[in-house]
């Protein structure tokens, strides 16, 4: 029996595991430090560039439902972006203090296409504008409700106390699901068109990870624009394969794919256009509109969190404070407020475009800060709706290396757990497993039959649909209540799950490290002081 073990006694040539590290170590430019400024500027228009593509595919998917046409997509469009330059500037500075993009959410998508189908019924003798204004008005009500809701959880810091409990064991899922939850916005958009996605993904890989092997040269740094110089070199490549005719007999689903001129945007957007609060008329609240909107608020906040530990990992900061996660939380709060006041017919999120700058070790605030100076200057008009007019498999391509590098950030959280505990190996494959699955059953099951598996009153099987339909949702749900119910009088289990590592940063002031990283600017933290 004693051979059973697993292992001998250990020599001093036996190789040992990795240390286990508070911080990413090789990060060039981390949270607090600077890159020069030509280099920060063309990082945070990298930014831009994937936050535009996110924009159009979400107000591609809403506003026609709502009845708009190209002409009310080139207004959301610039207001969303607007009011996410916004968000990315308070964020970055008085929330978490983190280098990430506050950008538009999918978790919303469901309420607001369920108004935009009452609304259709309800209005069949109006005019497509007008129903556009009447919908986009039911969704600021539920926005504007939702976010309230949002900040009480952040502000008065009911979200302290769940990530205060909330493990690395548990935090595994989350952060794993942030990432690859979002799998169908990558190979199968990019496979709508193989011929444009494929190289352009290839492109991707090549300029970020093999070029770098490749050209031994300080002043060549094709990983940290890789981004830039893939979207420029596909782009252009497709216009190519557009003006040749190569399109011009397809089918019009693969016309829309592939060609560089379909969107539409450049002719029916304006030169200049500023948007202001209630463009779209007074808000108009609904309780069920409402409840589905907070459904989807806290499916936010949740993605948000798993965003947030991948974003403080990438940029070589300590784990966050509970108390700043709850700041945060209470920013995207406001956010949504701002959502909820400009029209932007969804919410706010953390966007996982922060990924970009995995591939070249740097990921500071002023690459970060100076992208709401491109998404106020660029917010759309022509120039805004040119790059748009970037064919969205492209886009899709850079989102299979976003999403994965989210994704092992949460792998690399596994450093801080006990991988030879049942226990944790049983927490660890449940959670994902139904992470999974029980999105693709509620997904599947809308599809098939037009409505979710729950049959009740519309609101309430919104809820029901918003929530179970995001797997970042469901399995850090099965994980948190596993961590802190399975074997709870163990006295070992804080142990396995990695708690003993996070312990000291549980309190703002325990760790040296943390005011550097997470203080508030201008002295603020006086005024706002972080428990």
């Amino acid at each position: 029996m004693a051979a059973a073990g697993g292992g001998g006694a250990k020599t001093n040539n036996d190789p040992q595991p990795f240390p286990v590290q508070d911080q990413l170590p090789g990060v060039d430019f981390c949270i607090s430090t600077s890159p020069p400024w030509p280099e920060a500027v063309l990082h945070g228009f990298q930014h831009y560039l994937v936050m535009l593509g996110t924009t159009v595919i979400i107000s591609s998917a809403i506003v026609p439902l709502m009845g708009g046409g190209n002409a009310e997509k080139a207004e959301v469009i610039n207001t969303l972006l607007f009011v996410s330059g916004i968000n990315t500037l308070m964020q970055t500075f008085l929330g978490t203090r983190l280098p990430l993009v506050i950008g538009g959410s999918n978790a919303f998508i469901i309420p607001t296409v369920s108004i935009a189908l009452s609304r259709s019924e309800s209005s069949v003798l109006v005019d497509s504008r007008q129903r556009f204004e009447d919908s986009m008005r039911d969704v600021q009500g539920a926005l504007i409700v939702a976010s309230f809701f949002t900040m009480v959880i952040g502000f008065f810091g009911f979200w302290r106390v769940f990530t205060r409990f909330l493990s690395p064991l548990a935090a595994v899922p989350l952060v794993i699901l942030t990432g690859l939850g979002f799998y169908a916005n990558g190979f199968p958009h990019l496979a709508r068109c193989v011929e444009v996605g494929l190289p352009a993904l290839i492109a991707v890989i090549f300029l970020s990870q093999y070029a770098p092997q490749l050209v031994k040269s300080k002043i060549a740094k094709l990983d940290r624009f890789a981004i830039l110089f893939s979207i420029a070199v596909i782009w252009v490549y497709a216009e190519l394969l557009t003006a040749t005719g190569v399109y011009d007999s397809r089918a019009p689903k693969t016309q829309f794919s592939c060609r560089t001129d379909q969107s539409g945007l450049i002719g029916a957007a304006s030169w200049i256009r500023i948007p202001y609060p209630f463009q779209w008329g007074r808000p108009r609240f609904n309780a069920g509109n409402a409840v589905a909107a907070i459904a989807a608020s806290l499916v936010s906040i949740i993605e948000s969190t798993g965003t947030f530990i991948a974003a403080s990992r990438y940029a070589s900061a300590t784990p966050m404070p509970p108390s700043v996660h709850s700041r945060g939380v209470g920013w995207l709060g406001v956010g949504l407020l701002l959502n909820g006041l400009f029209g932007t017919g969804t919410g706010s999120t953390a966007s996982v475009s922060f990924g970009i700058n995995k591939s070249r070790k740097s990921e500071s605030r002023s690459s970060i800060g100076i992208i709401h100076a491109f998404l106020f200057c660029f917010r759309y008009g022509k120039f805004g709706a040119v790059l748009a007019s970037v064919p969205l498999p492209i886009v899709a391509s850079l989102y299979c290396v976003l999403f994965a590098y989210v994704a092992s950030a949460g792998l690399g959280l596994l450093q801080f757990c006990n991988l030879n505990s049942f226990r944790t190996k049983f927490i660890l494959g449940f959670s994902l497993l139904l992470g999974l699955s029980i999105p693709r059953y509620f997904n599947d099951y809308l599809l098939v039959s037009g409505h979710g598996p729950v049959h009740s009153p519309t609101w309430f099987d919104n809820v029901m649909q918003v929530m179970f339909s995001s797997p970042a949702t469901v399995s850090v749900i099965v994980a948190f209540f596993l961590d802190c119910t399975l074997s709870y009088r163990d006295t070992l289990v804080g142990r396995d799950s990695g708690s003993q590592w996070w312990e000291k940063f549980r309190n703002f002031n325990a760790d040296t490290r943390t005011e550097s990283f997470y203080a508030l600017p201008a002295n603020l933290s006086r005024f706002f002081p972080s428990f």
